[in-house]
């Protein structure tokens, strides 16, 4: 009862939050919100509170403050080449989101998923939005684009999509798509091997109805074949349809998580062949009743048996851990006592080259609960948790030990033990959605991009780069290399219009006011991956904004420095064929550098990439050693030159 109490806090504080950042509609308080006010137009946050443009420059400035920390080299440049890609994909939402705004999960956006759809060695961009056609673009070298949606059959004009995932569910050597909705029906795509896709929903028995949001891929029972975990967020929407179809938010849905009779399993749909699936989640007892945006995977025990973590943006996250593949067992408390109470974005990974993977957990809804600081010089200083865990604990009930406010860092010391360390590695930033996690600047070390902000009604917030500093801390670095600002100091963009004299005559931005108005609101992304998107060598970024373009981020590492760097490609025989769950190790004469593959690219995306391993400033390789999902091991020996990319497949063959 007291968490709810706290929850439902949360909740207040989010609606002030909102109308500390939005807009104030009558004339008498428009002055003390600082509105810039035109005839037809009302201004949301273009540079008013107190100078986006001012306020972003005092923090670059302070950035290129703490180059003399900095340990690793920085010295290259992002540029959003989107315009030269012909890349023409722009995000769309549904008027929850826009005219009728409410707090409610519309605002979580969607993913974008990456893989090599017709395997020509280019890796291709597959995106998702709410209203209109989702878009599949092919890879034809250069940064450049072709947009092939309708030839490849993925478009689903009539859905309200959330998130993409891309597997190869038969083992056929291309990688099939899982695309959910809300209350649409979630669409398994097989792939023909040309990157021309059939929808097996039906016949496959993947077409769940409900508020699904992200899918989590993996073989939990090692018998060569990819499962599928499906996170559901809750009942947060009425039978009331809107423009375009989707359905219609419920008022209270973003507290709609207090009644238990919206609450939403997710599920666990096991793969029995012949591209035929069954819901397991019982008899394996995963039956996660959490609001959750997404999961991922894990092996800390070493078991070769998957385990899965899954995220709560209403509370607890819950950790399973995988009993032989038989069932899994709650484990949350044993490993990580305390968990953010607003998750979006997970991600495991070595950060520090000891051979264990951490996990970095992204928390939104945490920011939301506070009066809205997040452009403040100094806002991680501001982000105390100390002081937030005092104040939840005195003011909404008695004893928070069970929630972390803010995003969760947890580094693993061995033995299944873990410690929470963000604060002091660096790991916080503001209104954190995805994670996606590679080394930007091939040292060694994997970088982070977070990929951030709300839009309307709410202030600009900036994305986050943070480089790793050898493995001792997090080095924010958005502005050093060159994510932001945005081009040409855009942050906001017409959101909607109202014609107040006819349909949008009674709408509350349209008090005092007649004709037609242009309402704005800030940028801010959702999703992210990162890959070699012009097989240079180094790695770019891809974004899904939301209610907006993509961007694209192409680097120009490898023309500033001489980089080492090899891409592992892993080929399952027995196990399944992505190799998903496999362990990878390469040693140099500098470090050991692993990594689990998990096909996690960013929130709400699953992507199939090659493995990507920074070597900093060894140019050689002694060995390349591979734990299969089976367990078997590979060890290769011979000389790897570098700068390749290196298909491995299960029975030693590269």
């Amino acid at each position: 009862m007291g968490k709810n109490i706290w929850l439902l806090g949360i909740l207040c504080f989010a609606i002030l939050g909102i109308f500390g950042g939005v807009r104030y509609f009558n004339a008498d308080k428009r002055a003390s919100a600082g509105i810039e006010s035109e005839s037809n137009i009302i201004v949301h946050d273009r540079g008013n509170y107190p100078g986006t443009k001012q306020l972003l420059a005092k923090r670059k400035n302070a950035q290129f403050e703490t180059l003399d920390t900095f340990k690793v080299f920085y010295d290259f440049k992002f540029e959003d080449q989107i315009e030269k890609s012909n890349i023409t994909f722009i995000h769309k939402i549904v008027d929850d989101a826009g005219k009728y705004y409410k707090a409610i999960h519309y605002d979580h956006g969607n993913g974008v998923a990456v893989a090599d759809i017709d395997n020509d060695g280019f890796l291709d961009i597959y995106f998702v939005t709410q209203l209109g056609s989702n878009e599949l673009y092919k890879n034809i070298g250069n940064g450049t684009f072709e947009n092939i949606t309708k030839s490849a059959g993925v478009g689903l004009e009539d859905k309200v999509s959330v998130s993409a995932s891309f597997a190869d569910i038969d083992n056929d050597g291309d990688q099939d798509l899982y695309v959910t909705t809300v209350r649409m029906g979630n669409v398994l795509f097989e792939n023909n091997g040309s990157g021309v896709f059939k929808d097996i929903s039906k016949a496959s028995g993947t077409d769940y109805v409900g508020h699904s949001s992200a899918t989590t891929f993996f073989d939990y029972n090692n018998d060569g074949l990819l499962d599928i975990f499906v996170t559901n967020v809750g009942q947060y929407t009425s039978d009331e349809r809107g423009r375009g179809g989707y359905f219609i938010g419920h008022k209270d849905g973003f507290s709609s998580y207090l009644d238990s009779e919206r609450a939403e399993q997710s599920i666990l749909f096991k793969n029995l062949g012949s591209n035929t699936f069954k819901d397991v989640s019982k008899e394996t007892r995963l039956q996660d009743m959490s609001w959750s945006g997404d999961s991922s995977i894990t092996d800390f025990n070493n078991d070769n048996y998957p385990d899965i973590y899954v995220l709560s943006m209403h509370g607890d996250d819950h950790y399973y851990e995988n009993q032989n593949g038989q069932y899994f067992v709650k484990k949350t408390i044993a490993h990580f006592p305390k968990t953010p109470p607003g998750a979006m974005g997970i991600k495991f990974f070595d950060f520090n080259n000891d051979g264990f993977d951490d996990l970095y957990i992204s928390d939104m809804h945490s920011d939301m609960s506070t009066r809205l600081r997040s452009l403040s010089l100094n806002y991680q200083e501001e982000k105390r948790k100390d002081i937030w865990e005092k104040f939840a604990d005195e003011v909404f009930f008695n004893g928070s030990s069970s929630s972390i406010f803010g995003n969760a860092f947890y580094k693993n010391l061995g033995n299944d033990t873990f410690a929470e360390v963000s604060d002091d590695i660096g790991a916080e930033n503001y209104w954190p959605w995805g994670i996606s996690v590679d080394d930007l600047n091939a040292d060694g070390f994997q970088d982070v991009f977070l990929a951030s902000s709300m839009n309307y009604p709410f202030k600009y917030g900036v994305n986050s780069v943070l480089l790793n500093n050898k493995g001792e801390a997090f080095l924010d670095s958005e502005f050093i290399v060159g994510i932001e600002p945005r081009k040409n100091g855009e942050f906001d963009k017409e959101w909607f219009v109202l014609e107040c004299a006819g349909e949008d005559l009674g709408h509350r931005l349209c008090e005092g006011k007649t004709g037609t108005i242009s309402v704005r609101g800030t940028l801010g992304t959702r999703s992210s991956a990162i890959f070699d998107i012009d097989n240079d060598g180094d790695l770019d970024i891809v974004t899904n904004e939301f209610n907006s373009e993509p961007q694209l981020f192409i680097s120009n590492l490898s023309d500033n420095k001489k980089i080492n760097f090899i891409k592992i490609k892993l080929v399952g025989t027995v196990s399944n064929r992505n190799a998903i769950g496999a362990k990878i190790k390469v040693y140099t004469d500098s470090g050991t550098y692993s990594k689990y593959n998990d096909g996690k690219s960013g929130y709400l995306s699953q992507s199939i990439i090659p493995l990507y391993f920074g070597l900093g400033e060894s140019t050689a390789i002694d060995k390349v050693e591979v734990i299969w999902p089976t367990g078997e091991k590979t060890v290769l020996k011979e000389n790897f030159p570098i700068n390749k990319t290196y298909t491995i497949k299960e029975e030693g063959e590269y």
